[in-house]
């Protein structure tokens, strides 16, 4: 097996954001009532005092690890398996006091900080970097793509998959490509953890398929696993969820443009149309109600649904819309193998109790009572699986109408059981 090669670059085009589809809205700090701009309420004679300056934001850079010939789990060979990644703060020289952060399906390794003063925050921003919850002063802290990212498009993702070419052939892998698992994803994971000097995890952590990846650490790896934290996770792939990315994955199938896999090719269309179709059902799945609950009824302006069938309300509309851009930058293929991979998560344990009970870490579970994905019940059964198993375990949920998107947008709320977990 080559020996994986480490190099690191900055790239230079723009990043993209946390995914369209489960990208949070800004929240803009307001001032307290009465209170001039700039100023806020203070305990000076004045009554206000002047706005503290904006902490800098924490610049980071994109990296990339050639991981060199990667041997899936399955005995497939991935010839140039690569990822990118970035990373905060210092290692120390025990190399323990490193952290993991996974990222959900439709994300990449921007988990925290910035590219450029101006540009967009990380999707974990409000929880990672100097003095938060997970403090980068402190800890460092590692984020890393999957193999097979669905932003393949986005001229910023650097992961290899289905349309990387293949160097036997010169041609994009396609559906060639070897089935990857979760597990396989923490492999590559583990040697660009070893590349980099860490020795242990004081915590693994991530939202929805990061959650997934956090569990199969502590799983896979439970003497370097400290603590683990899945936010809006499962502990199990049941009949349910994966009939559930069966839903996903059909209009890229029906697509007649995705001809099984064999799309890139000169003069051929990609599947966009069935690729839009699939997040659209993302998008709507991962909120709840109060996601929506600006659209209300309302029909598209100057439309009238209840005179003309072709005619469409609001939020018919918004999903139309954010599904169709956020197709233009991703891979249908790339969609296919991450919701396999999904099906694989715990795959080679016989149960969810058999894989946890190797677990050696401390949890704190951060489900989402509205959420539509992993709906909590789920949650609830991996903290009760956790306890059963002997690991000690905190819950901590996520309150508020966003559904499964609380695990990206909202972790705030968890931010004082995640500094009291991290302080253990």
């Amino acid at each position: 097996m080559t020996a994986p090669r480490f190099r690191r670059r900055a790239l230079l085009a723009a990043p993209l954001a946390a995914s369209a589809l489960l990208s949070p809205r800004a929240i803009l700090a307001q001032p307290a009532p009465g209170a001039a701009p700039g100023t806020v309420q203070g305990a000076t004679q004045g009554g206000t005092a002047p706005a503290a300056p904006a902490p800098r934001p924490l610049i980071v850079r994109k990296q990339i690890f050639e991981a060199g010939s990667y041997q899936t789990r399955t005995g497939g060979t991935v010839p140039n398996a690569r990822i990118g990644y970035q990373t905060a703060g210092t290692l120390n020289e025990a190399g323990d006091n490193a952290v993991l952060i996974t990222h959900f399906f439709s994300g990449n390794s921007h988990a925290f900080g910035r590219f450029a003063a101006d540009g967009p925050p990380g999707y974990w921003d409000n929880i990672i970097g100097p003095g938060k919850a997970i403090d980068t002063d402190r800890y460092f802290v590692v984020s890393s793509d999957t193999l097979v990212n669905l932003n393949l498009n986005d001229a910023f993702t650097t992961s290899t998959g289905p349309a990387t070419l293949d160097p036997s052939t010169g041609r994009p892998f396609g559906m060639t490509y070897p089935v990857v698992s979760m597990r396989d994803f923490v492999e590559v994971q583990k040697r660009l953890l070893d590349s980099l000097g860490v020795k242990r995890l004081a915590l693994v952590a991530g939202p929805s398929g990061g959650a997934l990846q956090a569990i199969e650490w502590a799983c896979a790896y439970p003497e370097m696993v400290e603590r683990v934290m899945p936010a809006v996770g499962t502990g199990e792939f049941d009949a349910f969820l994966l009939g559930w990315m069966e839903i996903w994955e059909a209009p890229i199938r029906m697509d007649p443009n995705w001809r099984n896999g064999d799309y890139y090719g000169q003069g051929r269309e990609p599947p966009l149309r069935g690729l839009a179709e699939a997040l659209k059902i993302v998008t709507l799945q991962s909120r709840d109600r109060g996601a929506f609950a600006q659209f209300k009824r309302r029909p598209v302006d100057g439309q009238d649904p209840a005179r003309r069938i072709s005619d469409s309300f609001a939020v018919e509309r918004f999903l139309d819309e954010a599904a169709t851009a956020r197709a233009r930058s991703s891979d249908a293929n790339a969609f296919l193998y991450l919701t396999r991979a999904n099906q694989l998560f715990l795959n080679e344990y016989p149960d969810t109790a058999t894989a946890l009970s190797r677990s050696q870490a401390r949890w704190l579970v951060v489900p989402a009572p509205g959420d539509r994905v992993f709906p909590i019940v789920y949650n609830q059964d991996l903290a009760e699986a956790l306890r059963k198993a002997g690991r000690p375990v905190a819950v901590a949920e996520l309150e508020g109408g966003l559904g499964h998107l609380e695990g990206v947008a909202s972790m705030t709320k968890a931010e004082a059981a995640i500094r009291d977990f991290m302080a253990r």
